[in-house]
């Protein structure tokens, strides 16, 4: 019985929300880093994560359990947790753009790598990526939307190396 070189990981990717997109790039980048073979499906809206230019946005009002906190000001003045009720982070517009703003200088602040850069490690990396082309159909994208690293299949594609995967997680 011949033994596998290294383990392998297969993720997919159903959501294209700024705070979503986090985990599927770090954790394929950490388990390629850790010489693992890895492989991520992209379908729905984590389809958008693919494409060339990304514009995630992080929505509060699906997420009652995320803590508004200010990435600027005094240490003490950041340390707020603002009680920010469902109903006004909803319907307030313009609320869904300053959240976004705000976690992504907290990010910057906190040295955490953009998204882009994220999936620039993937790709270099080796890490499959792959677009899942009813999604592709369904939306109404084309080929040229997405960067040129993406290979285009359907569940099967996915589903064939997804099978002899040590990990498999959807996120």
């Amino acid at each position: 019985m011949s033994q596998k070189s290294s383990k392998r990981m297969a993720l997919i990717a159903s959501k294209g929300t700024l705070d979503w997109a986090y985990p599927p790039f770090i954790l394929a980048s950490t388990a390629a880093a850790m010489d693992m073979e890895v492989s991520i499906f992209f379908t729905f809206y984590g389809l958008t994560l693919l494409k060339k230019k990304i514009s995630a946005k992080v929505a509060p009002h699906t997420n009652p359990a995320m803590p508004m906190k200010m990435p600027f000001g005094p240490k003490k003045f950041q340390n707020i947790e603002w009680p920010i009720p469902n109903a006004l982070m909803g319907n307030v517009p313009g609320f869904e753009t300053m959240a976004t703003s705000l976690m992504k200088k907290t990010f910057q602040n906190k040295g955490v790598a953009t998204i882009e850069e994220l999936r620039d490690s993937c790709i270099e990396f080796d890490v499959k990526l792959i677009g899942c082309q009813m999604t592709m159909d369904v939306f109404g994208f084309e080929r040229s939307d997405f960067i040129d690293e993406v290979d285009i299949g359907g569940a099967a594609t996915f589903l064939e190396f997804a099978a002899d995967a040590d990990i498999q997680l959807f996120i």
